[in-house]
């Protein structure tokens, strides 16, 4: 029997794990475990594996990378007790560079060659934007943040290129500086917005009609605000077409047992600061 996510929504991740194991849950992970680091999941064969590590660095406000997995192991100990394998609602298989299945469990696809890379999600300071007072439709609402391939262009790395993905969230005008200033707290968890306001700035035509996730209103008063997104990667596999590739399936993320990242910047030996001037978006 699948359970609802408000039964899980103050559950430890240790407990949400487990049901999502047991195949009791399915669905997204957006307001989970509070408190708690969620990350996107990208594992690839390790001949690719150089080159993504290079994507990420020079892209680290959509790929912000927290950890990354020995050749084979199913696991990044440092950020917890889990399994790759098992432990993921439901991952998105890509063969060929092309969307193949969606599985809820990828044990028998695990092969000895694979680096698993995790990276920084957006649901970090949503718990933050959440604790200040500023409500996020998605959330109340149970659905997944809209996500969107935008005209901002990642810098390449081997043979990886492609579009920033950015998720987008409405926002009171009167929260702006807020979420501006709370979100920058993370950057290892995207950050600070990448674009706010009219979003044909930025290439996106719709905003009814995301590419991966739900349509979220923007009410009266309330201003698109857009962030760089851990799905940015998932573009650029459909450039690079390599045979077998893995990753979350956009929503369902990774929780962890690292504390927010306020706090995990010093266990997972990450530098606490913000970007510079001088850094690039990309």
């Amino acid at each position: 029997m699948l359970l609802p996510h408000s039964t899980l929504k103050d559950a430890t991740p240790d407990t949400v794990r487990k049901a999502i194991r047991a195949g009791q849950y399915t669905g997204h992970t957006a307001g989970l475990c509070p408190g708690r680091l969620q990350v996107n999941l990208v594992i690839l064969p390790e001949i690719l594996a150089l080159d993504f590590m290079r994507f990420c660095q020079r892209n680290a406000r959509a790929c912000p990378l927290v950890g990354v997995s020995d050749t084979g192991a199913p696991h990044i100990d440092a950020l917890g007790d889990f399994d790759l394998r098992t432990d993921l609602p439901t991952y998105n298989l890509y063969r060929n560079g092309v969307l193949a299945d969606s599985p809820n469990d990828i044990s028998t696809l695990w092969g000895d060659d694979l680096v698993a890379f995790a990276l920084g999600c957006s649901f970090t300071f949503e718990s933050a934007l959440q604790a200040a007072g500023i409500a996020l439709w998605h959330i109340q609402n149970d659905s997944t943040v809209p996500m969107f391939r935008s005209s901002i262009q990642a810098r390449p790395a081997g043979p990886f290129a492609g579009p920033i993905v950015v998720s987008m969230r409405a926002i009171p005008s009167a929260r702006l500086d807020d979420t501006r200033a709370i979100s920058a707290r993370f950057p290892h968890a995207h950050g600070a917005p990448v674009h706010v306001g009219d979003p044909a700035q930025i290439g996106i035509a719709d905003l009814t009609r995301p590419d991966w996730g739900d349509p979220a209103p923007v009410p009266p008063d309330h201003v698109p605000v857009f962030w760089a997104c851990g799905v940015t990667p998932q573009a650029a596999i459909a450039a690079v077409r390599p045979p077998y590739c893995i990753t979350h399936k956009p929503g369902h993320m990774l929780i962890t047992d690292i504390p927010d990242l306020a706090e995990a910047l010093d266990i997972l030996d990450l530098p606490s600061r913000h970007p510079s001037q001088q850094e690039r978006l990309t």
